[in-house]
């Protein structure tokens, strides 16, 4: 399989609910995987991105929202569309806030199907995008050294130069030596885009 394809992840007790599924999406020209539970996509789930994990919600064990809640607990931020015939209010609420895409309601026709799908799709390469992009700056953060990482949380602060001296106990010319150093390993020429950098990382923290 070409690791750019995305993959569609079916998982549905229901086999024939679960077969109609697949044979829509095998016509749209997507690679598709099914699973008869939530706790058998969960053991055999690889990571695989682009991809999108269309779900029912009532299902034995486990049902659709638990697994989206699952998966996020576990860090995993594949996008996912819960399909379900009882679209409740409290049901809604609770797979958007748990990450859930969309909700698409039985039975649903094939644009809908489709319309979802490519939703799903396209928040997901955006997101598996700024996953990449966080890890190379948290890479570019690693590089730094000790003294480096000092000069970095003052600079952050919106301190000077002269300040940054003053408060390390070096000399002027250590910190504009240090600051350099940094803007070359973060890869940046500014103090705007270094700042704009170091929130990207500290929100992702915040999120863990």
């Amino acid at each position: 399989m070409n690791d750019k394809e995305p993959v569609i992840y079916v998982v549905d007790d229901d086999e024939d609910a679960r077969d109609s599924a697949c044979a829509l999406i095998s016509q749209m020209n997507l690679k598709v995987q099914e699973f008869g539970s939530a706790k058998d996509f969960l053991e055999r789930y690889d990571g695989h991105r682009p991809g999108c994990l269309l779900t029912d919600h009532r299902m034995p064990g486990m049902s659709g929202v638990e697994l989206l809640e699952a998966l996020r607990s576990q860090g995993m931020t594949i996008s996912v569309v819960v399909m379900t015939a009882y679209a409740e209010t409290p049901l809604t609420v609770r797979a958007i806030r748990s990450g859930a895409v969309t909700l698409l309601e039985k039975p649903f026709s094939n644009f809908a199907l489709f319309e979802a799908i490519e939703k799903s799709l396209n928040e997901d390469r955006r997101q598996h995008a700024a996953e990449q992009r966080v890890g190379r700056i948290h890479d570019r953060l690693a590089t730094l050294s000790e003294s480096e990482q000092d000069v970095l949380k003052l600079i952050v602060r919106g301190e000077t130069n002269k300040a940054v001296a003053f408060n390390m106990r070096v000399s002027i010319r250590t910190v504009e030596s240090r600051r350099s150093s940094i803007f070359e390993k973060m890869g940046v020429s500014s103090v705007a885009e270094l700042v704009q950098l170091v929130m990207i990382a500290r929100s992702t923290e915040a999120e863990t």
